[in-house]
């Protein structure tokens, strides 16, 4: 009996001792859970690390002339890690001491909030032991340095808990100006997280060479999820190299500007306009401009490299066949039946209604005649229109230009063997439709006959560059070194001039410079409306100045539905024309060819001023010039019926000269030679002096000019 009573003793004990054990251990567990669950995860999470990409610092896009047109500016997002040892330690005695110092600065920093309002905001943190809390987003490089160098920052910079985090910006210092051709670089993240770059023009063709080398940097996991990085564990990333581009920011401005100016009088919906240097094929400009729905105009395509039906400045290629081949010249006859002419069951419609017949060839070229290409097509190359076609391969428009952008179009040049090629094809051809290039393509084939025959790859990019120094060139690039013979070089660089002289592009002549060109007007479909609502795609092509050309330019303008004006000669051709002027008031390679115009200057001249510098002027001019001087420092120059006399002027010692008549630079001179002290009001001529002439005059006294222009 008590053996039994031992063993129940014994096994009770073991069971009490159980479930209490086992209530201890179901206690502990809920101190952890409940009581020391955030520290727990916390830890477990600071054990889980991992490398995470570090973006290189994208390239710059440079001008020829070196001035920026996209590049990436640094900003930064600021994290407290105020759970971090370095803070807590000592019951965070170091944070506390400098925590209102620091609430000033990152308020006279930042703005934003005031200075309590940070503090506030920097306790709670530090009480919470928040481990990456967002203070603040995309602060500037400059803020970025001036909190960097804050005496809490800088002397603690392991233990001060506030975390970088750079980020890039890209940006286009001059805006919209190419930005099409430019660029964006742009990335997003899918649903996967996976970033996907939506590049597009010079950003996207050079992505590679701009975007460097990611680096990596190891992070830590904190709580909620957050990553901290692990200062010190950076894999440096290699920036991006740099590129130089052709354009000239100049050219490109004006090239917008003279665009822009067109295509909002006329409302029209979208244009472009390229400016390419003929010896080279560099292009220096390339404007791209579509109407937005509030009216304005941004560079929202890039209209340049689309291929759509040239229309008739297609009519140049077409005369460059028949000449090749010898099959007309430039004085052949053809009627043009008064601008009608009934073919294969269609009518072939000139442009502009006339009551011209019998022509040459040029003339009908000028004209601009559809009826004379259509026959000029039909005579010689209906039976083989092949022979045709192959003319236009051997222009290279069957393929896309090569030009160093991502997205040119591929070109539509159809054949006999093609689907929907009919009896009228060929001479539908003939003036620019049934068929479909881009601008750019367009404009390579003026530029070559611009470049006496030699047909140029346009390009857009001169150089890449790391760290300062050339890495990779690009040179000019030779497509075809002639592109037809001599003898039709020559014929279709007249009929150029010719457009211009006599034909569709008279009005647009300038008295002050030549050039040569081609307008071209077509009616383009608008998607399921066909051609019902009568919109025109005007252009105008041609190169400056006519002989020994620089530039070659195309303008092509796609105007609104049932435009009062859409001639290329009234919507295209002016902006060409504005270019071509700017670029000869401003270009020095253009003096020898500017037509300057002699001016009759009719009132009497009283000029006063250096002898040496009216020589020049007078040397320069081929003037007469009645010289009494005598080799005088000063003259005085007045204008009779017989010319000009230069007479030598001269002052009294001691006395206040007359520089009435005297510009402000030869004032100076004279003046401050006699030690005085000179104001002068306005600009041009002196007009009034504040000491009257003869008057004795003391060393360092101060005299007031008033000139004859008033300054804004």
């Amino acid at each position: 009996m008590e053996t039994k009573k031992d063993i129940l003793w014994r096994t009770y004990l073991i069971y009490i001792g159980m479930l209490v054990f086992g209530i201890l251990i179901f206690g502990k567990a809920l101190h952890i859970q409940r009581v020391e669950g955030s520290y727990w995860k916390s830890l477990s999470d600071s054990l889980h690390l991992e490398y995470r990409e570090m973006d290189a610092e994208r390239g710059t896009i440079y001008s020829e002339d070196g001035r920026m047109l996209s590049s990436s500016i640094p900003f930064f997002d600021i994290y407290l890690d105020f759970g971090a040892e370095g803070i807590q330690e000592k019951n965070g005695t170091r944070f506390k001491q400098q925590v209102d110092s620091l609430s000033y600065h990152l308020s006279y920093i930042l703005g934003e909030q005031s200075p309590e309002q940070y503090r506030r905001e920097l306790m709670d943190v530090f009480d919470r032991r928040d481990r990456y809390h967002l203070l603040f987003k995309n602060i500037g490089f400059g803020q970025y340095q001036a909190l960097r160098n804050l005496p809490f920052i800088q002397k603690n910079k392991n233990k001060n808990g506030f975390i970088f985090v750079e980020k890039e910006k890209r940006l286009n210092p001059f805006g919209e100006l190419a930005k099409r051709t430019i660029g964006l670089a742009r990335e997003y993240a899918d649903a996967s997280g996976k970033l996907i770059s939506t590049n597009v023009g010079l950003e996207k063709t050079y992505d590679s060479l701009l975007k460097g080398v990611t680096g990596k940097r190891l992070v830590r996991r904190v709580a909620g999820g957050a990553f901290v990085p692990v200062e010190g564990s950076e894999i440096e990333p290699e920036n991006g190299k740099d590129i130089i581009t052709t354009i000239d920011v100049n050219i490109q401005d004006l090239a917008e500007q003279a665009l822009l100016k067109v295509m909002t009088e006329n409302e029209c919906t979208n244009g472009t306009c390229i400016v390419m240097e003929v010896k080279t094929g560099k292009i220096k400009a390339i404007a791209n401009l579509g109407r937005q729905t509030d009216g304005t105009y941004k560079e929202d395509f890039n209209y340049a490299i689309t291929r759509s039906e040239p229309g008739s400045t297609f009519k140049l290629m077409t005369m460059l066949a028949a000449l090749e081949d010898q099959n007309i010249n430039l004085n052949s006859q053809v009627n043009i039946e008064g601008g009608k002419w009934n073919f294969s069951g269609r009518t072939v419609w000139d442009s502009e209604r006339h009551q011209r017949t019998h022509v040459t060839y040029q003339q009908a070229f000028e004209l601009s005649s559809n009826v004379g290409m259509a026959k000029l097509a039909v005579n010689y190359y209906y039976t083989n229109p092949s022979k045709f076609i192959a003319h236009l391969q051997r222009l290279n428009l069957h393929k896309p230009t090569g030009i160093d952008l991502v997205g040119e179009s591929m070109p539509s040049i159809p054949g006999p063997s093609s689907p929907g090629w009919s009896n009228v094809a060929l001479p539908w051809m003939s003036f620019g439709y049934n068929l479909s290039i881009s601008p750019l393509q367009t404009l390579t084939v003026y530029n070559a006959i611009a470049n006496d025959g030699k047909m140029m790859r346009p390009y857009l990019v001169n150089a890449v560059m790391k760290d300062g120094f050339v890495v990779q060139s690009f040179n000019p690039s030779i497509v075809r070194d002639s592109i037809c013979s001599r003898s039709t070089l020559q014929q279709l660089q007249a009929c150029l001039k010719g457009v211009v002289t006599s034909g569709t592009a008279k009005g647009l002549q300038s008295p002050y410079f030549t050039f040569a060109g081609k307008t071209g007007t077509a009616m383009v479909a608008n998607g399921n409306k066909g051609y019902t609502e009568h919109i025109y795609q005007a252009s105008f092509a041609g190169y400056f100045p006519a002989d020994n050309p620089k530039y070659s330019c195309i303008v092509v303008i796609k105007n609104k539905p049932f435009a009062a004006r859409y001639y290329g000669a009234l919507v295209a051709g002016p902006v060409f024309k504005e270019i071509a002027s700017k670029l000869f008031t401003v270009d020095a390679d253009f003096y020898a060819t500017f037509q300057h115009t002699m001016i009759k200057y009719s009132t009497p001249v009283n000029w006063k001023g250096s002898t040496k510098d009216f020589t020049v002027i007078a040397k320069k001019m081929n003037a007469r010039v009645i010289d009494s001087t005598r080799s005088s420092a000063w003259s005085a120059i007045k204008s009779d019926t017989s010319g000009l006399s230069a007479y030598a002027w001269t002052s009294a010692s001691g006395t206040m000269p007359d520089v009435k008549g005297f510009g402000l630079k030869d004032a100076l001179d004279l003046l401050e030679q006699l030690q005085l002290q000179v104001i002068a009001y306005g600009k041009g001529k002196v007009l009034a002096q504040s000491i009257q002439a003869g008057l004795p005059i003391q060393r360092g006294q101060t005299v007031y000019l008033t000139l004859n222009q008033s300054v804004d």
